[in-house]
């Protein structure tokens, strides 16, 4: 365990300069590349990005979860405040004592609940044995506890629900049990690794109601990751957009809608239906075209331009931009944001 003094004192975690590599076909490639962006406490932090932009990889690496011991290699640093006031650095902790912070001082909720749980186990057996691990709680104890954690998400019949097995359950019940699992610690961090994903309107908007009145009780941060900018506006504070595995901007939510100033941020805005914008299904949204890069085959320069508007030949294409501070809270990786004006950005 280590003490680390640049975590800011209103914050809960410092992520600095993280670099994510897997080694494939006898080379590095780069799944995140030079990412660095704090958590405040009690702030809830948005990931935002297509697939394939290093999102996940970069909350797997928070929790401690990428395998270090198969060509990977991670390096930067990632500071974690625990509950009894230490820092720690993720990354130069053990397996050992990677165990005492997943769970109690940093927990996610992961992709995918159906295949997250396990199929041959009980709702109640998954959830106590979570309880036994980050609680040290008996078996009776730890099934009382389940279902006060159930009962608090709005199960109405948590006795009966504990006796299910995951494929008994809709999408929404097992995201709840994910969200149960999750909170069994008390963790300080909550990751939510695209949460809402598969589900309907309706279902989505509860469970990200349910996860505002727990954070409103418990004052827990949570860096929620997604590719719907809709969902970001609702829940959180500050919005970090990652793109081809590094940060192309990070800003206010309440800055994203004619304030951001990446033009890739720009085209995420404008693929969202807008009420009175787009009428029925005559009105296309607007796509972004191409696709994003896969790891390895980043363009050289800034790895948007062959999707982008606004690039320039000789320029967009030849040095790679830098982050650069548009305001206070607000950066942006793009040669021409100056040069492109607010106008060009919805």
């Amino acid at each position: 365990m280590t003490s680390a003094p640049e975590v800011p004192a209103d914050a809960i975690l410092a992520v600095d300069r993280l670099h994510v590599g897997f080694t494939a076909q006898r080379r590095e490639v780069r799944a995140v590349s030079g990412v660095s962006f704090t958590v405040g406490r009690g702030e809830t932090l948005a990931i935002v990005g297509e697939s394939g932009c290093g999102k996940s990889t970069t909350g797997l690496a928070i929790m401690g979860l990428v395998d270090r011991e198969r060509g990977t290699r991670l390096s930067g640093s990632i500071r974690l405040r625990r509950k009894n006031g230490e820092v720690s650095d993720i990354l130069a902790l053990d397996d050992r004592a990677l165990r005492t912070v997943r769970g109690n001082d940093v927990a996610m909720i992961f992709q995918e609940p159906m295949s997250s749980l396990n199929p041959v186990y009980t709702i109640g057996a998954q959830i106590t044995e979570a309880l036994g691990q980050h609680a040290r709680l008996e078996a009776n104890a730890a099934r009382s506890k389940a279902r006060d954690l159930l009962a608090e998400l709005g199960i109405s019949n948590p006795d009966q629900f504990l006796e299910s097995y995951p494929h008994q359950l809709s999408g929404g019940m097992r995201q709840r049990v994910m969200i149960a699992i999750a909170l069994s610690g008390n963790p300080s961090l909550l990751i939510a690794d695209e949460p809402t994903t598969a589900l309907d309107v309706t279902i989505q908007a509860q469970i990200l109601e349910l996860l505002q009145s727990i954070q409103k009780r418990t004052g827990m941060s949570i860096i929620f990751i997604t590719h719907n900018l809709g969902v970001v506006a609702e829940i959180a504070q500050r919005a970090v957009v990652m793109y081809a595995g590094e940060v192309v901007e990070t800003l206010p939510v309440s800055s994203l809608l004619g304030k951001a100033r990446m033009p890739y941020t720009s085209a995420l805005l404008r693929s969202v239906p807008r009420l009175g914008r787009d009428r029925g299904l005559r009105g296309k949204l607007a796509a972004i075209p191409g696709g994003a890069p896969t790891v390895g085959t980043v363009p050289q320069g800034c790895a948007f331009h062959p999707r982008c508007g606004h690039h320039r030949g000789g320029l967009c294409d030849a040095s790679h931009p830098v982050l650069e501070a548009v305001a206070s809270g607000h950066e942006a990786r793009c040669h021409r944001w100056r040069e492109i004006g607010a106008e060009a950005f919805p």
